[in-house]
């Protein structure tokens, strides 16, 4: 049941929300793009689509708002596959003219040149999303929109306040107020996204709680303020498919008429009458890159399901069992909010496979207080000589990123950088043992695309920009600080892997040293002879380096203790 309160009435009757008076502003503002992407469960072209357009909103997140519709043949479900269909996505389909799926409209207009059907079609196919929104967004509004929402979850019921203010006047003397309520992280299948069941839909429409083509905003000249609330009850399910209260989001845009679209914005709600009053739900342990035996802290995503806003968390944690360390975050998360928590590295020892533990402190559901994940031991090796070459996007300014030496110690850095250009950086490890390089983006969306290389050309790491948060790897340096000299050219050593010693030939004079991949130093000796024989039987199974010096020439070797 959908109950549509205006202005003062509706602040009245709603009670429990802490709406503004006045959401929406009055100051002339450029466009928001909405982009309707119509897909469906069995279009294998579709996951392709659905990581276009968030890219495209991961670009500009506060100016581009998302609405996902199952319509058309590869919507319709088979046998017990859920059906995400609605009753108003196949009308808006129809009057899009596409040609196939995916495909989507930007505002609901025509784009010369990117129609996907017929000349006139409002439909463009995934490539010119982006193309599209990139024209749009410049392109000042007659009018603006602004949307929020509250939900009472023990209730079901979600209010919607929708404002908008028209700072020009609209060329058609009718608008219609278009209102959508959306669900998040529903999983199911669908072809072409390889996770079986299991894939993560998205800004999913479920409702339109304005109807078919909106309600009517008969007045559409300058300085027109509209104000409405709508309450709605939140069935249990649409189709079958479970109504998730935590997932929900809301789109409100303003039409001319059925199709174009000066304008829009959306919002994810406020919640309140949760079950429980205080609820931290561990929701997993980030995945974690081979390491290589630094100091060692887990990234932890945390959900605030009770109805108490969240200030703080005691985190314990260890790995492979080890002795537990303990650390407390202070913040601010309200009720279904997430955030993702660094906690400090602590020491251990590497293994093969390592397992990673995290639990908060008991509160009044202990069923999801705990997580772990597991890691291997990295084979990655480089020289001390990288290159690092890193683009950024609009936001170059949330981009960082650090290298830390076998202590732990951060020996390089950058960021944060201007928008949209490259960085090309030489770095000199100094050391050899094992790093850590990691990159952050503050807006949690990733940024360009890196690479960081060595001396042999040889890839540490790479990525298109599509790493969230952050994301890192750790490496080897084999600690080689110059070019060689001929003088250790037949230098070698055997055998590898070794057991009780290990042989160093034609290096007489010289001095070596071995040290583990901390860049600990475990054996050094001065002045060896022709043929020295060096004792590793006392060392344990993994992998060591072997310094060895003569006057300028430097010759580091990766060798294997096996028992």
């Amino acid at each position: 049941m959908i109950k549509k309160l205006t202005t003062l009435l509706a602040f009245v009757a709603i009670g429990f929300t802490s709406f503004g008076q006045t959401i929406v502003s009055t100051s002339p503002e450029n466009k928001n793009v909405i982009l309707e992407e119509f897909t469906g469960i069995h279009c294998v072209f579709c996951p392709q689509g659905h990581a276009i357009a968030q890219a495209i909103k991961d670009t500009n997140s506060d100016n581009i708002f998302l609405i996902n519709i199952h319509s058309g043949s590869f919507a319709n479900p088979s046998g017990n596959e859920p059906d995400f269909r609605t009753p108003f996505g196949q009308e808006i389909d129809n009057q899009s003219g596409l040609a196939g799926y995916p495909a989507g409209t930007v505002n609901r207009r025509n784009f010369p040149g990117l129609e996907q059907g017929s000349s006139g079609s409002t439909a463009i196919g995934r490539n010119g999303w982006g193309q599209a929104a990139s024209i749009l967004l410049p392109e000042g509004s007659y009018v603006n929109v602004a949307v929020e929402a509250a939900v009472d979850v023990g209730n079901r019921e979600i209010v919607i306040h929708v404002e908008g203010y028209y700072t020009d006047d609209s060329p058609e003397g009718t608008n219609m107020l278009n209102v959508a309520l959306l669900q998040n992280n529903t999983l199911g299948p669908q072809t072409g996204g390889g996770m079986g069941n299991n894939y993560v839909h998205q800004h999913r429409m479920v409702y339109m709680i304005t109807g078919q083509w909106g309600m009517s905003i008969p007045t559409t000249t300058s300085t027109t303020f509209v104000d409405e609330t709508f309450t709605y009850t939140v069935p249990a399910d649409y189709n079958g498919v479970p109504a998730e209260m935590e997932d929900l989001e809301v789109v409100a845009f303003i039409a001319e008429t059925q199709q174009l679209i000066p304008s829009g914005s959306g919002a994810h709600p406020t919640f309140t009458n949760l079950p429980l009053a205080n609820d931290t739900s561990v929701q997993l342990i980030e995945d974690i890159n081979d390491q290589c035996g630094l100091d060692f802290g887990p990234r932890v995503k945390i959900q605030n399901r009770g109805n108490n806003t969240l200030t703080s968390v005691d985190f314990e944690y260890s790995v492979n069992s080890g002795t537990p360390a303990n650390y407390t975050w202070t913040g601010s998360l309200d009720s279904y909010q997430v955030t993702t928590v660094q906690l400090p590295g602590i020491p251990y020892t590497i293994q093969s496979s390592n397992t990673v533990e995290v639990s908060v402190s008991n509160d009044d559901d202990n069923s999801n207080n705990t997580a772990t994940n597991t890691f291997g031991e990295t084979s990655l090796g480089s020289t001390n000589y990288l290159t690092l070459l890193l683009n950024t996007d609009g936001n170059g300014d949330e981009t960082t990123w650090t290298i830390k030496d076998p202590t732990g110690t951060v020996i390089a850095s950058g960021g944060p950088y201007a928008d949209n250009t490259t960085v090309n950086q030489d770095i000199d490890l100094a050391v050899g043992g094992c790093h850590e390089f990691r990159v952050i983006d503050a807006g949690g969306n990733g940024s360009g695309s890196i690479v960081l290389y060595d001396s042999n050309d040889d890839v540490i790491y790479n990525t298109t920009g599509v790493y969230g948060a952050g994301e890192g790897t750790s490496f080897i340096s084999d600690g080689i600080l110059g070019l060689e000299s001929n003088s250790l050219e037949t230098v070698s050593i055997y055998p590898n892997p070794a057991t009780t010693v290990i042989n160093v030939q034609n290096a007489e004079n010289s001095t070596i040293e071995v040290y583990n991949i901390l860049g600990q130093t475990l054996y050094s000796k001065t002045n060896i002879s022709l043929n020295e024989q060096v004792n590793v039987s006392h060392l344990t199974e993994g992998t060591y380096f072997m310094k060895i010096t003569n006057g300028d020439a430097v010759k580091t070797s990766k060798f294997i203790v096996a028992k």
